[in-house]
């Protein structure tokens, strides 16, 4: 769901003018989502370089970057870590499977190997601009 939540929300806030701060009630209310929740994922975003924040009258967030610059992949290894599946084949994250004899003999790695590489040719080549423009 944080991720889920996070593209949401980036998406929100890639339709308003640039470096116009959005209040995160107003971000909840349009994408019914959690307040408290939400707030845990901006500060997550904010701390990662996607986003900033403006205190006081007329504050909020807002993005620091272009959506067109803002990878779907990016987002999502901040919000829920790795994408593959397993970490054996985590490119980002790597570690052996404890209960692995050998990666190069199993059959389960290459398969998640192959869908890590399919996930990533979209992920990749995704930005927030295309997310929200639903491309």
């Amino acid at each position: 769901m944080k991720t889920k939540y996070g593209l949401k929300a980036l998406s929100y806030l890639a339709k308003q003018e640039p470096n116009c701060p959005v209040l995160i009630s107003d971000i909840s209310e349009s994408e019914n989502i959690s307040k408290k929740f939400l707030e845990s994922i901006l500060l997550l975003l904010k701390k990662n370089g996607f986003l900033a924040s403006k205190k006081g009258k007329g504050g909020g967030y807002y993005l620091l970057k272009s959506p067109k610059d803002i990878k779907i992949s990016s987002v999502i290894r901040v919000l829920e870590g790795p994408i593959a599946m397993l970490p054996c084949v985590s490119l980002n994250y790597y570690e052996r499977c404890d209960d692995c004899k050998s990666e190069e003999a199993c059959s389960l790695n290459r398969l998640m190997a192959e869908v890590r590489d399919s996930t990533l040719k979209i992920l990749e080549n995704k930005t927030l601009e295309n997310f929200h423009c639903g491309e």
